[in-house]
Order: structure tokens, then C-alpha cells, then sequence
């Protein structure tokens, strides 16, 4: 991200953010994020994660909230671990919009959910 000193940051800094593991470790970068159209808050950052060079790579939206900014890694840390991403609740077709697959998913991750 370019500018961390401020409140507020632009979506487009925050996609290609590295995210990493409480241990340090890389799990993965921001693609983009899933905001609420109602409440304007942010409900996902949809992460890629795996991979090797941008083949293979898979998405998952995680919930926002599971997410800290830390500025001496320039990058968001996360308890979320790459074994979990791969367990997390099936995505149905219309996921952003399916909220039973949101609470399963919030409930998954143990994150209370945006829209409470």
C-alpha cells in the first residue's frame, strides 16, 4: 500500500496487499474486496492464495474482519492458515449473495459477522 499514515486507504492500494500468517509466513495477496452495497462496510477480502507464478492460483473470499493491517510488514496479517482456506465452506454460485453460505463461512473462521 502506498500511504499507511492516514484512515483511510483506496481499494486499488489495497489489491496485491501480501497477506501473512501470525508466524510470518506468506499466505496469500488481496485480489479485491466485496463490499455490503447497503452499509458500505467491507465484508471480504477475496484472497489468491496457492499457486506458483500465477498458475494454479485459487481465490477465497475471507471475511474482512479476519484481517489487521500491520505497517512494519507492509502487508495484513491474518490467524487464517492456507490448510483452512482449502477446508473453508464450498462456495455456492451466487455466493456474495447467500447468506447461509456467509454464516457458515463467518462461523467457520470465528468471526462475528458484518452484517450483525
Amino acid at each position: 500500500m502506498t500511504d499507511t499514515t492516514g484512515t483511510l486507504v483506496s481499494s486499488a492500494d489495497v489489491n496485491g496487499t501480501a497477506v501473512y500468517g501470525r508466524d510470518g509466513s506468506n499466505v496469500g495477496t488481496i485480489d479485491h474486496l466485496m463490499i455490503d452495497k447497503v452499509s458500505g462496510n467491507v465484508a471480504y477480502a477475496v484472497m489468491g492464495f496457492g499457486g506458483f507464478l500465477g498458475l494454479g492460483e485459487e481465490h477465497m473470499p475471507i471475511p474482512w474482519d479476519a484481517l489487521t493491517y500491520d505497517v512494519s510488514a507492509g502487508g495484513f496479517v491474518t490467524d487464517i492458515t492456507e490448510a483452512q482456506l482449502t477446508g473453508a465452506p464450498a462456495r455456492s454460485e451466487n455466493w456474495a449473495g447467500d447468506r447461509e453460505w456467509e454464516t457458515r463461512t463467518f462461523e467457520y473462521y470465528g468471526i462475528a459477522p458484518y452484517w450483525i
